[in-house]
Protein backbone atom coordinates (compact mmCIF):
# COMPACT_ATOMS: atom_id res chain seq x y z
CA UNK A 1 0.00 0.00 0.00
CA UNK A 2 2.91 2.40 -0.40
CA UNK A 3 3.69 4.41 -3.44
CA UNK A 4 7.51 4.66 -4.10
CA UNK A 5 8.68 7.10 -6.94
CA UNK A 6 11.67 5.92 -8.86
CA UNK A 7 13.45 9.17 -10.75
CA UNK A 8 16.64 7.98 -12.96
CA UNK A 9 18.02 10.43 -15.26
CA UNK A 10 20.59 8.81 -18.23
CA UNK A 11 22.68 10.92 -19.87
CA UNK A 12 24.19 11.25 -23.38
CA UNK A 13 26.70 8.56 -22.62
CA UNK A 14 24.03 6.12 -21.72
CA UNK A 15 25.10 5.96 -18.18
CA UNK A 16 23.03 7.10 -14.77
CA UNK A 17 23.91 10.42 -13.51
CA UNK A 18 24.04 11.10 -10.09
CA UNK A 19 21.51 11.99 -7.19
CA UNK A 20 23.46 15.42 -7.52
CA UNK A 21 22.11 16.02 -11.09
CA UNK A 22 18.86 15.11 -9.39
CA UNK A 23 18.74 17.29 -7.33
CA UNK A 24 19.33 20.07 -9.75
CA UNK A 25 16.48 18.69 -12.09
CA UNK A 26 13.63 18.79 -8.96
CA UNK A 27 12.39 21.42 -7.32
CA UNK A 28 12.21 20.17 -4.13
CA UNK A 29 14.56 17.79 -2.64
CA UNK A 30 13.16 16.55 1.04
CA UNK A 31 15.75 15.13 3.96
CA UNK A 32 14.96 12.91 6.73
CA UNK A 33 17.47 13.53 9.61
CA UNK A 34 17.83 12.32 12.99
CA UNK A 35 20.36 10.65 15.35
CA UNK A 36 19.60 6.71 15.81
CA UNK A 37 19.44 6.93 19.32
CA UNK A 38 17.51 9.46 19.93
CA UNK A 39 13.18 9.63 19.13
CA UNK A 40 12.87 13.02 17.27
CA UNK A 41 13.42 13.27 13.64
CA UNK A 42 13.69 16.22 11.41
CA UNK A 43 12.33 16.71 8.10
CA UNK A 44 14.17 19.27 5.71
CA UNK A 45 13.39 21.00 2.38
CA UNK A 46 16.41 21.74 1.31
CA UNK A 47 15.78 23.19 -1.84
CA UNK A 48 12.71 24.53 -3.28
CA UNK A 49 13.22 27.00 -6.57
CA UNK A 50 9.65 28.42 -6.20
CA UNK A 51 9.15 29.08 -2.22
CA UNK A 52 11.40 29.41 0.62
CA UNK A 53 14.27 27.16 1.60
CA UNK A 54 15.06 25.28 4.20
CA UNK A 55 11.73 25.13 5.93
CA UNK A 56 11.51 22.36 8.49
CA UNK A 57 9.05 19.72 10.35
CA UNK A 58 10.06 18.20 14.12
CA UNK A 59 8.44 14.69 14.55
CA UNK A 60 8.74 12.37 17.10
CA UNK A 61 9.16 8.79 17.11
CA UNK A 62 6.11 7.18 18.33
CA UNK A 63 5.11 3.58 18.97
CA UNK A 64 2.03 4.19 16.35
CA UNK A 65 4.32 6.23 14.08
CA UNK A 66 5.57 9.66 13.74
CA UNK A 67 4.07 12.39 15.84
CA UNK A 68 4.45 16.40 14.91
CA UNK A 69 6.22 18.42 17.58
CA UNK A 70 4.27 21.96 17.40
CA UNK A 71 7.04 23.75 19.51
CA UNK A 72 10.10 22.91 18.61
CA UNK A 73 11.93 25.30 21.06
CA UNK A 74 10.27 23.96 23.91
CA UNK A 75 11.48 20.20 23.08
CA UNK A 76 15.27 21.20 21.96
CA UNK A 77 15.42 22.62 26.00
CA UNK A 78 13.37 20.07 27.97
CA UNK A 79 15.82 18.59 30.03
CA UNK A 80 18.11 21.62 30.67
CA UNK A 81 20.06 21.61 33.77
CA UNK A 82 19.82 24.82 35.81
CA UNK A 83 23.07 26.49 37.32
CA UNK A 84 25.47 24.26 35.88
CA UNK A 85 28.78 25.86 33.78
CA UNK A 86 28.35 25.52 29.98
CA UNK A 87 25.39 25.87 29.17
CA UNK A 88 23.73 28.87 26.28
CA UNK A 89 20.48 29.42 24.85
CA UNK A 90 20.57 30.67 21.37
CA UNK A 91 17.69 31.22 18.30
CA UNK A 92 18.37 30.18 15.14
CA UNK A 93 16.74 30.51 12.40
CA UNK A 94 15.40 26.97 10.51
CA UNK A 95 13.88 28.23 7.17
CA UNK A 96 11.12 30.63 8.49
CA UNK A 97 10.76 29.17 11.95
CA UNK A 98 12.64 30.50 14.92
CA UNK A 99 13.82 27.70 16.72
CA UNK A 100 16.01 28.04 20.36
CA UNK A 101 18.55 25.84 20.76
CA UNK A 102 21.09 24.81 23.11
CA UNK A 103 24.64 25.33 23.36
CA UNK A 104 26.85 22.97 25.57
CA UNK A 105 30.13 23.33 26.33
CA UNK A 106 32.81 21.78 28.33
CA UNK A 107 36.53 23.33 28.65
CA UNK A 108 39.03 21.23 30.67
CA UNK A 109 42.90 21.04 30.99
CA UNK A 110 44.78 19.16 28.13
CA UNK A 111 45.39 15.39 29.01
CA UNK A 112 48.42 15.34 26.55
CA UNK A 113 50.65 17.62 24.83
CA UNK A 114 48.21 18.38 21.90
CA UNK A 115 44.63 19.85 23.21
CA UNK A 116 41.71 18.26 21.69
CA UNK A 117 39.22 19.81 19.80
CA UNK A 118 35.44 18.30 19.30
CA UNK A 119 32.71 20.09 17.60
CA UNK A 120 29.04 18.40 17.36
CA UNK A 121 26.24 19.73 15.33
CA UNK A 122 28.62 23.04 14.84
CA UNK A 123 31.04 23.95 12.27
CA UNK A 124 34.55 22.98 13.27
CA UNK A 125 36.54 25.27 11.76
CA UNK A 126 34.28 28.29 13.21
CA UNK A 127 34.70 26.92 16.48
CA UNK A 128 38.61 27.23 16.26
CA UNK A 129 37.97 30.67 15.10
CA UNK A 130 36.09 31.58 18.22
CA UNK A 131 38.51 29.96 20.43
CA UNK A 132 41.33 31.73 18.84
CA UNK A 133 38.90 35.20 19.29
CA UNK A 134 38.08 34.09 22.56
CA UNK A 135 41.68 33.93 23.76
CA UNK A 136 43.01 36.64 21.95
CA UNK A 137 40.40 39.39 22.23
CA UNK A 138 38.77 38.07 25.20
CA UNK A 139 41.92 37.01 27.71
CA UNK A 140 40.84 32.89 28.28
CA UNK A 141 43.55 30.96 28.50
CA UNK A 142 42.12 28.39 26.54
CA UNK A 143 44.69 27.18 24.12
CA UNK A 144 46.23 24.59 26.23
CA UNK A 145 42.89 23.16 27.03
CA UNK A 146 40.73 20.32 25.65
CA UNK A 147 37.32 22.00 24.72
CA UNK A 148 34.43 19.88 23.61
CA UNK A 149 30.97 21.66 21.55
CA UNK A 150 28.00 19.99 21.38
CA UNK A 151 24.20 21.54 20.05
CA UNK A 152 21.90 19.82 22.23
CA UNK A 153 18.73 17.99 20.04
CA UNK A 154 20.70 16.51 16.97
CA UNK A 155 20.43 20.16 15.41
CA UNK A 156 22.93 21.43 13.03
CA UNK A 157 24.05 25.13 13.82
CA UNK A 158 25.17 26.50 10.30
CA UNK A 159 24.49 30.36 10.98
CA UNK A 160 26.72 32.91 11.99
CA UNK A 161 24.14 33.81 14.78
CA UNK A 162 25.17 31.10 16.90
CA UNK A 163 28.52 32.61 18.05
CA UNK A 164 27.84 34.77 20.29
CA UNK A 165 26.10 31.88 22.71
CA UNK A 166 29.01 29.58 21.69
CA UNK A 167 31.79 31.61 23.18
CA UNK A 168 29.61 32.62 26.04
CA UNK A 169 28.86 28.75 26.80
CA UNK A 170 33.10 28.41 26.57
CA UNK A 171 33.76 31.31 28.77
CA UNK A 172 30.57 29.49 31.00
CA UNK A 173 32.68 26.25 31.35
CA UNK A 174 36.42 27.94 31.69
CA UNK A 175 35.55 30.61 33.98
CA UNK A 176 32.86 27.56 36.18
CA UNK A 177 30.15 30.21 36.12
CA UNK A 178 27.00 29.26 34.88
CA UNK A 179 25.03 31.50 32.75
CA UNK A 180 21.72 33.35 34.18
CA UNK A 181 18.92 30.18 33.49
CA UNK A 182 16.84 33.16 32.28
CA UNK A 183 19.67 34.57 29.72
CA UNK A 184 19.81 34.22 26.01
CA UNK A 185 22.60 35.27 23.59
CA UNK A 186 22.12 35.98 19.31
CA UNK A 187 25.01 37.53 17.55
CA UNK A 188 27.84 37.25 15.01
CA UNK A 189 31.63 37.46 16.18
CA UNK A 190 34.13 38.91 13.92
CA UNK A 191 37.98 38.38 14.46
CA UNK A 192 38.31 41.58 15.94
CA UNK A 193 36.15 39.94 18.72
CA UNK A 194 33.19 42.46 17.69
CA UNK A 195 29.50 41.65 18.00
CA UNK A 196 27.81 42.21 14.96
CA UNK A 197 24.16 42.26 13.40
CA UNK A 198 22.27 39.19 12.58
CA UNK A 199 19.27 38.98 10.41
CA UNK A 200 15.70 38.15 11.78
CA UNK A 201 16.81 39.72 15.10
CA UNK A 202 13.05 40.57 15.99
CA UNK A 203 11.85 37.37 15.00
CA UNK A 204 14.34 35.63 17.26
CA UNK A 205 13.57 37.73 20.19
CA UNK A 206 10.07 36.89 19.86
CA UNK A 207 10.64 33.69 20.61
CA UNK A 208 13.37 33.76 22.81
CA UNK A 209 10.54 36.07 25.01
CA UNK A 210 7.62 32.97 24.14
CA UNK A 211 9.91 30.87 25.82
CA UNK A 212 10.22 32.51 28.96
CA UNK A 213 13.40 34.29 29.04
CA UNK A 214 13.71 37.28 30.50
CA UNK A 215 17.35 38.53 29.51
CA UNK A 216 18.97 38.27 26.05
CA UNK A 217 22.42 39.56 24.67
CA UNK A 218 22.16 41.45 21.26
CA UNK A 219 24.70 43.35 18.97
CA UNK A 220 25.12 47.35 20.91
CA UNK A 221 24.02 48.80 17.66
CA UNK A 222 20.94 47.02 16.84
CA UNK A 223 19.88 47.62 19.95
CA UNK A 224 17.98 50.93 19.59
CA UNK A 225 15.66 50.04 16.80
CA UNK A 226 14.50 46.96 18.36
CA UNK A 227 10.67 47.11 19.64
CA UNK A 228 10.62 46.58 23.32
CA UNK A 229 8.77 43.31 24.66
CA UNK A 230 7.35 42.65 27.60
CA UNK A 231 9.44 40.98 30.21
CA UNK A 232 12.48 40.53 27.90
CA UNK A 233 15.64 43.21 29.31
CA UNK A 234 17.89 43.71 25.96
CA UNK A 235 21.74 43.41 26.93
CA UNK A 236 23.88 45.34 24.38
CA UNK A 237 27.01 44.11 23.82
CA UNK A 238 29.73 45.47 21.36
CA UNK A 239 32.44 42.83 21.71
CA UNK A 240 33.29 39.66 23.61
CA UNK A 241 34.89 41.57 26.27
CA UNK A 242 31.63 43.26 27.60
CA UNK A 243 29.40 39.69 27.09
CA UNK A 244 32.27 38.52 29.22
CA UNK A 245 31.84 41.05 32.05
CA UNK A 246 27.94 40.48 32.13
CA UNK A 247 28.66 36.99 32.64
CA UNK A 248 30.94 37.49 35.16
CA UNK A 249 28.91 39.86 36.70
CA UNK A 250 25.59 37.60 36.32
CA UNK A 251 23.60 40.79 35.30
Amino acid sequence: GITVFVIGHVNKEGAIAGPKVLEHMVDCVLYFEGDQHMTYRILRAAKNRFGTTNEIGVFEMMDSGLKEVENPSEMLLSGRPTDAPGTCVTCAMEGARPVLAEIQALVAPAAGTKPLRSSNGFDYNRASMLLAVLEKRGGLKISQCDTYLNIIGGLTLEEPAADLAAVIAIASSYLDKAVPDDMAAVGEIGLSGEVRSINHLEQRLSEVQRLGFTQCMVPAHRAGELKPLPGLTLLPVENIAQALKLLVKGK
